[in-house]
């Protein structure tokens, strides 16, 4: 399964095409719209949200809500572009204006620049953009709506934002609520904490970033492979998270706290119960060896700051080589709510190109019969 994204951040639409869908599947389009709606959502966003309001737009591949086996087409427009279109447009548009040149740090703006030999850094920032996770929301949505054909469910919520953390344990089936809560956090008091700490950061023109964390229920074991390093299922995973804008770190399971702890204390023991192989513990996540051991997938992402601060860092304008002030682009001071989602979602889709991989199938009811039969 493959997914091609292209589209500006102010540019007429972002697009999408998947690659390897079997036909069959039902696309449910107002669950496709939710998940967007819930990735402009969340505490400490800007004023952008409000413009927007994603939609889905499928151009191919689908029809009366049934996939074809045909790629899949679709767009999001970018409803902003009206606005923009006099400095955007492809046909010809007046580039001296809007022009960025105050490079932000911690963004693609700098490095962008002089590996694409360009003198705005607009160039590049429009690619750059979190807004292109717009598209890889939608498909994760449907990637969603293929692995629940099989009985393989994603779900997650916020563990931390800027240093208020909540360390607790939650069973699956409590994750789907943290998205009722204005920072899709589980534990109430610990949440108001961390949005009177957004609040503190707006009010000194500064940012927030976060912990993740996403799981899987549902997958059966021995997806993946440890017989090559790119087919192993946490690399898989790993990659795609790593993809997401402004992820700086990646943990399975126990994660780093493994390099802490002793053997004894990280290793799961292995049991038989009513003639099946089961695990009191599951510090692993879900993965051994590169491959999916039947307990559930647990995932966690570090989110950095969000580079685009209202007070402006220390840069240099590439236009003149002088000082100045990093050029300010949104206004939001927290993005933790949407790169849940985000996660979520290329979570899902790197999930279901590993399981198509294994289970082949031209229609869903291949897939699905495929998948009940194994162990």
């Amino acid at each position: 399964m493959n997914l091609t994204t292209a589209g500006e951040s102010h540019g007429k639409a972002l697009v999408g095409i998947i690659e390897g869908l079997p036909s069959n599947l039902p696309i449910d389009i107002e669950a496709i719209n939710s998940l967007l709606a819930l990735r402009q959502s969340g505490y400490g966003r800007g004023g952008r949200q409000k413009i927007e309001s994603d939609k889905i737009e499928i151009l191919s591949g689908v029809r009366n809500r049934l996939t074809l086996g045909s790629p899949l087409a679709f767009q999001i427009a970018n409803r902003d572009y009206a606005n923009w279109q006099h400095y955007m447009a492809p046909e010809g548009c007046d580039v001296s204006a809007r022009r960025l040149t105050r490079v932000r740090p911690g963004h693609a703006d700098l490095t962008g620049v002089i590996k694409y030999d360009q003198t705005d850094a607009r160039n590049v920032l429009e690619r750059a953009s979190a807004r292109e996770t717009a598209v890889r929301v939608a498909a994760g949505a449907i990637a969603m709506q293929y692995l629940a054909a099989l009985g393989i469910s994603v779900s997650g919520y916020v563990r931390c934002v800027c240093g208020v953390e909540d360390g607790a344990r939650y069973p699956f089936e409590s994750l789907a609520a943290a998205k009722e809560q204005p920072l899709f956090m589980l534990d109430p008091a610990i949440q108001k904490r961390a949005m009177s700490r957004i609040d503190e950061l707006k009010a000194a023109g500064d940012t927030a970033g976060g912990v993740v964390e996403v799981r899987v229920k549902g997958l059966k074991s021995g997806f993946g492979s440890c017989m090559q390093y790119s087919t192993k299922l946490d690399a898989v995973l790993c990659s795609a998270i790593m993809s997401v804008q402004a992820i700086k770190g990646v943990e399975v399971g126990m994660g780093f706290a493994c390099a802490y702890n002793p053997g004894s204390a990280v290793h799961d023991e292995i049991f038989v119960k009513d003639g099946k192989y089961v695990r009191s513990t599951n510090n692993a996540g879900g993965i051994e060896g590169g491959m999916s051991n039947g307990e559930e997938i647990v995932l966690r992402a570090a989110m950095k700051p969000i580079p685009t601060l209202m007070k402006g860092l220390d840069t240099v304008d590439i236009s003149t080589g002088l000082p100045a002030s990093a050029a300010g682009e949104r206004s939001d001071v927290a993005a933790i709510c949407a790169c849940e989602i985000i996660v979520e979602s290329v979570v899902a889709f790197a999930l279901a190109g590993v399981v198509a991989e294994r289970l082949g199938g031209d229609n869903i009811k291949e897939v699905v019969g495929r998948y009940s039969r194994l162990p």
